[in-house]
């Protein structure tokens, strides 16, 4: 029965266009259950309290691809991202993440996958990071290396983490300093090599898959 209500609930966040809002309450995990690959989640940064997010408006400058943001709303849909395996591995639906694990996220809405580059970003001049590619598109300028923070080997919600793009070296960062007009009042996010404060993120919202066979995926 569990499974059930976990699989109608994906289906649910996949396939609908609108505000998925109204599902974040029956579908919220209780606290400290597991984040699994397949998992629909919402990511905090721990200081600022914003979501990641992303919606369909280029970055004016940099790389010009779909622009990455820290957002203070909790019920925007912008903010889900699917966590997925890389394509090097045997992990699956299901599986839970083991500190070290290399992951990618994909934007629920988009289906572009989080990225990151040497482009400078647009406020700060760090790492930019964007959304780029496709469902079948995707490359390791989207792989983000996890990083947990305190006790602990496999991921949960509401735990304190790091991801660290593979290819810069760069830890996904967001700060206060925040866009006047292609997202107005959002702030920035992109990659910084110093790790700190502003790195940290916890697993928030969404719709966690329950672990399909009990053993935490290898790193």
């Amino acid at each position: 029965m569990a499974a059930s209500f976990f699989a109608l609930a994906i289906f649910l966040f996949l396939s609908l266009d609108s505000d998925f809002s109204a599902y974040t309450s029956v579908s919220a995990a209780p606290e400290g259950v597991e984040v699994t690959y397949g998992s629909v989640i919402k990511l905090m940064h721990e200081r600022t309290k914003y979501r990641l997010h992303s919606h369909d408006v280029p970055y004016g400058s940099g790389s010009g691809q779909q622009s990455v943001t820290g957002f203070p709303n909790v019920d925007d849909s912008n903010s889900y991202w699917v966590v997925k395996p890389v394509h090097e591995t045997t992990a699956k639906q299901g599986d839970a993440i083991k500190s070290g694990a290399v992951v990618r996220l994909q934007h629920m809405k988009t289906r572009k996958w989080l990225h990151s580059h040497l482009h400078a970003s647009p406020i700060s001049g760090n790492l930019e990071v964007s959304c780029f590619g496709g469902e079948d598109n995707s490359d390791t300028g989207d792989y983000w290396k996890l990083e947990i923070e305190g006790k602990g080997n496999v991921w949960k919600q509401d735990q304190r983490v790091r991801l660290q793009h593979v290819d810069t070296g760069g830890y996904l960062h967001s700060h206060d300093k925040k866009y006047q007009r292609i997202a107005g009042g959002q702030q920035e996010v992109c990659g910084v090599k110093e790790k700190g404060r502003d790195n940290v993120w916890l697993a928030a919202e969404g719709v966690y898959l329950p672990i399909s066979d009990g053993k935490a995926e290898s790193s």
